[in-house]
């Protein structure tokens, strides 16, 4: 249809508060709200990865505040996630591209033939790691990660999906123009908007007259999983004016979590489904978004 980061092992980071005197743009005003309205997008992560994944996924997009999710194609659950999405039709979602697999126990390669991507993939036939993130960036060959981007796409609308947005999985992309050139260039393709990332290429895009956030996007995985409930508070009261965006990653507690080192996700899960933060949202005056907002713009243009 031609148109229609978790950083494991590091230590737990508070990404500081953006610059809002630097970043302000009109993102706002295309978006159809003033210009001190605080537009929130809370995008859920990683569906399709695990069992415990999904169920959380879909308890935050029921029972909480979150309002998309972004889809893992290559991934075991999968299909419990498109079946999912396809009976809930009203729930925005947007394609993760994956070409990393998280841990070393519990793997995932690609949707396209092996054969014809074979730098994407390791000595077992999956993909690299995130350990050995750098290796595989270093070696990638350009037309097989778009291959492989394009089949994940393609396997979305085959199963007769309509997704709003791209975005990624794990890919630490910040001096990689290329990679995030191609995904752009893929959303304008198939008339989706896209996660953008880097003040410079936030600046492109805006250049070009499209929505997109206003600040980099927060990542849940960064952020101490200790005090995560009290840092979610303060960011929600201090949320400033424009669009942000934050990639949560809900998971239940499960031993498969336990084994890939993510028993932080639950309490992306607990705080996500709490009645603190759906008093927040709302005490704050704070404005919930999802990518369909700049989908039908970026559609315009």
């Amino acid at each position: 249809m031609g148109s229609i980061d978790r950083v494991k092992g590091a230590r737990p980071l508070q990404p500081a508060a953006p610059n809002v005197e630097m970043t302000r743009t009109n993102t706002n005003r295309l978006l159809g709200y003033p210009d001190d309205a605080r537009l929130l997008i809370l995008n859920a992560d990683d569906f399709g990865m695990c069992q415990s994944v999904n169920e959380a996924i879909v308890g935050v997009l029921t029972e909480g505040v979150v309002r998309s999710t972004t889809l893992m194609i290559p991934c075991p659950w999968m299909t419990h996630a498109m079946h999912f999405l396809s009976d809930h039709a009203e729930i925005p979602f947007g394609v993760h591209l994956t070409v990393i697999s998280d841990w070393i126990d519990y793997r995932w390669g690609p949707v396209a033939p092996r054969e014809m991507v074979p730098s994407l993939i390791n000595e077992a036939g999956y993909f690299y790691n995130f350990e050995r993130m750098a290796e595989f960036l270093a070696q990638v060959e350009f037309d097989q990660l778009e291959l492989e981007f394009r089949a994940q796409i393609e396997a979305v609308l085959a199963a007769g999906l309509m997704p709003t947005h791209l975005d990624w999985h794990c890919l630490r992309i910040d001096k990689r123009l290329d990679i995030s050139e191609l995904m752009f260039r893929l959303a304008r393709e198939y008339g989706l908007a896209f996660r953008v990332r880097g003040r410079s290429f936030r600046q492109k895009v805006q250049d070009k007259g499209l929505p997109c956030v206003d600040f980099d996007f927060l990542d849940s995985s960064q952020l101490d999983s200790v005090n995560r409930a009290a840092i979610y508070a303060d960011r929600l009261r201090t949320l400033p004016a424009g669009l942000s965006e934050w990639a949560i990653h809900p998971g239940l507690d499960y031993p498969e979590l336990e084994r890939g080192g993510n028993q932080f996700r639950q309490t992306d899960f607990d705080f996500w489904t709490s009645e603190q933060a759906k008093e927040l949202v709302g005490a704050e005056g704070i404005v919930l978004l999802d990518y369909r907002a700049l989908q039908d713009s970026w559609a315009e243009i």
